[in-house]
This record gives structure tokens, sequence and C-alpha cells, in this order.
């Protein structure tokens, strides 16, 4: 768990994580530095290629044409790169996903923690999205997001940022 809670305003936690999809094909290093001058979505869902997370990563693709310009979008989980690659091309989805398979960013960004699902306590990912601006501070953040509503907490969000 982080130290304190992440606040809009806040610099953006680094990142070192393999990126599967899109442009980087079957894996590539990406750190945050590399998006520097591009506003940023890092959107953390619990697992690749289930009901909640597919209806959120189609959302977003579904949208893709109207925020691709906007800004540069990472699905982010602990699954591998391989779970990854087949949650890509069983859906289409036109951005890359990030493996945080060792559970460092999922810990960076705090949204690693106690979760319960029928009486049971695991810990797992929190459904939390972070969008950074060009300049790598946290511009907007969405915790515990309804996958229906995501792509439509994205788009305000890029909206308020190009103003």
């Amino acid at each position: 768990m982080t130290a304190r809670e992440l606040k809009v305003g806040d610099p953006a936690p680094d990142f070192r994580a393999s990126a599967v999809g899109g442009k980087y094909g079957s894996g590539q290093e990406v750190t945050l530095g590399d998006f520097r001058g591009t506003p940023l979505v890092l959107y953390f869902y619990p697992k690749d290629d289930t009901p909640g997370c597919t209806t959120q990563a189609c959302g977003l693709r579904d949208a893709w044409g109207e925020i691709k310009s906007r800004a540069t979008i990472f699905g982010v989980s602990v699954d591998p790169a391989k779970s990854h690659t087949r949650f890509i091309e069983k859906f289409k989805l036109p951005f890359p996903l990030l493996s945080d398979s060792e559970k460092k960013m999922v810990n960076a960004y705090g949204v690693w923690g106690e979760k319960s699902f029928m009486g049971k306590k695991y810990m797992g990912t929190e459904r939390s999205t972070f969008v950074i601006d060009r300049q790598g501070k946290i511009s907007a953040i969405f915790r515990k997001v309804k996958p229906g509503e995501h792509v439509d907490l994205v788009k305000s969000a890029l909206n308020k940022d190009e103003k």
C-alpha cells in the first residue's frame, strides 16, 4: 500500500511495465517518462476476460475513434502478458495493456487491497482510473468505477484537460 492516498495534483508515481498490444505488439517495456508531454490514462482493472473488465475495455474500444488522439491509454492488471494478448485478440482491443504481475504499479497507485465477494475476502485490484496531464501530474482520479460508466468519465476528464 502507498503511504498516503494519491490526490488530484500529485505527481503520478513512476512505473516500468511491459506493454502488450497496439503499437507494442507482443511486449515492450514502458515508463511514465516515455509519455511526458502527452495526456495519459491508466485504468486499473481486476482481471482479463471477466464480465465487468470486458464491458470496461469494450467501452473504450468502441469510443476509440473519439479518444485515441486525445490521450495514450493503458489498461493495467496483474495478469501476465500472455493473458493480455488473448484478451486483446478476443475483443479486438486497439489500445495496449500493461502487465503488473509483480504488483508494483497497483501498490504505487494504491489500488491493491482487500476485496470481498460472496462473503469471501481476498486481495485484488480496485477498478480505478488515473488521468495524468502532460506534465506528469494527476488531473483526475476515478475510484471503484462502474464498468459501463467508465468511458464517459474518461471522455469528460479529457475534455477538461483540453481546456
